[in-house]
This record gives structure tokens, C-alpha cells and sequence, in this order.
């Protein structure tokens, strides 16, 4: 294979691992602090999109031009508003079933993430077709070697690293961090401290949401389109990387999401008509590595827990 096309399959590999890790950590944050699996993030991711692009027909039907100000102004009313619904869900949907089986959670985000996406079909406007998102960021790139380096991916994953490292730094060395991860080691010693538990289950919740919607603006940018079903694939893909890494562990998950990534590049470079087969490949081998190593690749223990 040339040189260059093995850099641009790299390139679209961080790109894409960057993304799926964004998904993953919203997965780990949900487990670490309520033992859950919210299957409607992928949907929640969806609507994050969904806001952003409503967001520039709006600024465009008033003349806003500034390709710059048009997003940074959609990014903080999508992970804004996203955020404020991932903690709805977890108000009103999710911490009123803590005490019930895990299946009932489990179900009811499943249901929930349905009922969003036919929402979105049915009654946005012209909802069940794809909408062209803006291609906001530069299109310049530049030539290395018969590798073409556009400038907006290297801008998005700049930032989604940063977004990452930002997390990292949020759970690690803040106060909120040590109350999360307070919350997730041991609940009942966490209440006894002082800790409001709702209010960190909340805040959590529209955390990882709001990564998620991130994540979903990146794909918009990225493919130049968003469409309803756009959540299911990515919102497995995240739950996928979360399990791999080791659900539960922060750095598993973002570990996990660039290992899918990884393996969708394989796939497309190594397999005959590679843009079919890529995902068959990738998911086979976390099936594989799952059958392996059924905690994860880093296995989760209470200390590293979120």
C-alpha cells in the first residue's frame, strides 16, 4: 500500500477514535455512578447533532455569516442542551428505578432511545431524510507525500483530545471530580460525608451527555451530515468500546474507543471491498476479545472506578 494512503487511513482512524472515545466515556460515567447502562445515549448523541444544526439554519435565517461564531454558538447551545436532557433523563427516568432490577433501567432507556429517534423522523422537518451539515472549518489541506492532511480534522481532533484531556483533568484533580468519583467507589460513605448523591448523579449524567453531543457535532463536521439513525450505530460502537476498555474505568474507555477505531482501519485496509466489511471485522474481534477477556482489557477494581 502507498505511504500515503496509509496515512490518510491513520488520520481517519484518530479521527474516528477520538469520536468513539467521546461516546464511551458518557457509557463509563453512567456505570461508575449508577451501576446503569443507558442505551439511549446513542439518541441523546442524535438530538446534541440535531440541536447544532438547527442552531445554524437559525443563525443563518438571520444573517449570520461568521463561519467561526456560527459554531462556537451551536457547540454551546447543543452541549448546553443535551447536557440539561441527559440530567432530565436521569431525574425522572433513571434514579427513580435505582432500587428496581437492572432490566427495568436497562429497558426503559431502550424505549426511550426509540421514542426520541421516531420523534426526530417524524416531526422535525423532513425528518426522516439526512440534513447537509455546515462545513464550518477550513477545507484547506495540505499534501505529505500523496497524503492530503485537510485542515478540519486536524482541527476536530485537536479539540476532541482536549475535550478528553479536559474530562481527565474534571475527574482527577477537581473537587466535583473527587465527589464523582466518591459517589462511585462507595454511595453510602459518600452520603455520610456530606456528598449530595442526586446532584452528582445529575451533573454526571450531563457530563456525559454533553460529550456525547460533542462527539455528535464532530460527525456532523466531519461527514458534512447528520440523520436520525445516526445514534444507533455510534451509540453501540461507544457501549462497545466502554465494555472492551473495561466499563466502568475512564481510561479503558477512551482506550476502548481508539482500539475500534484501530480495527475499523485494519478492516478497510487489510479486507477486499473494505468499506463493507470494516465494521463486521471490527465488532467480530470485540466479540473475540470480549470471549477473552470478559472484565475488559483494563479490569475495572474499585480505586480506578470512573
Amino acid at each position: 500500500m502507498e505511504i500515503g494512503m496509509l496515512g490518510q487511513y491513520l488520520a481517519n482512524g484518530v479521527m474516528l477514535g477520538t469520536m468513539y472515545a467521546l461516546v464511551a466515556v458518557g457509557f463509563t460515567l453512567f456505570f461508575g455512578v449508577l451501576d446503569v447502562i443507558k442505551f439511549s445515549h446513542g439518541d441523546v448523541l442524535m438530538i446534541g447533532a440535531f440541536t447544532g444544526f438547527t442552531v445554524y439554519v437559525g443563525m443563518a435565517g438571520i444573517s449570520i455569516e461568521n463561519p467561526w461564531i456560527m459554531l462556537v454558538v451551536l457547540l454551546l447551545v447543543s452541549v448546553t442542551s443535551t447536557a440539561l436532557l441527559g440530567s432530565l433523563i436521569a431525574r425522572y427516568l433513571v434514579l427513580p428505578l435505582k432500587t428496581a432490577p437492572p432490566l427495568n433501567t436497562l429497558l426503559i432507556t431502550l424505549m426511550l432511545g426509540t421514542a426520541i429517534r421516531e420523534t426526530v423522523r417524524l416531526f422535525y422537518p423532513d425528518g426522516s431524510n439526512p440534513k447537509a451539515f455546515p462545513p464550518l472549518l477550513p477545507r484547506a489541506s495540505m499534501d505529505l507525500g500523496g497524503f492530503a492532511l485537510r485542515a478540519d480534522s486536524v482541527i476536530l481532533v485537536v479539540t476532541g483530545i482536549a475535550v478528553i484531556v479536559g474530562l481527565h483533568l474534571l475527574i482527577n484533580r477537581t473537587r466535583l471530580g473527587l465527589a464523582i468519583r466518591a459517589v462511585a467507589q462507595d454511595e453510602e460513605t459518600a452520603r455520610i460525608m456530606g456528598i449530595n448523591y442526586t446532584m452528582i448523579v445529575l451533573v454526571t449524567f450531563g457530563i456525559g451527555s454533553g460529550a456525547a453531543a460533542f462527539a455528535g457535532i464532530m460527525n456532523g463536521l466531519y461527514y458534512n451530515e447528520v440523520n436520525f439513525g445516526m445514534g444507533l450505530l455510534l451509540g453501540l460502537i461507544g457501549f462497545s468500546a466502554a465494555i472492551i476498555g473495561g466499563l466502568g474505568n475512564l481510561y479503558g474507555a477512551i482506550l476502548g474507543g481508539f482500539l475500534f477505531a484501530g480495527l475499523q482501519t485494519v478492516g478497510a485496509v487489510a479486507l477486499p471491498f473494505a468499506s463493507a466489511y470494516k465494521d463486521v471485522f471490527a465488532f467480530g474481534v470485540v466479540i473475540a476479545l470480549m470471549a477473552w477477556k470478559p472484565t475488559g482489557l483494563i479490569a475495572e477494581r474499585n480505586s480506578d472506578r470512573v
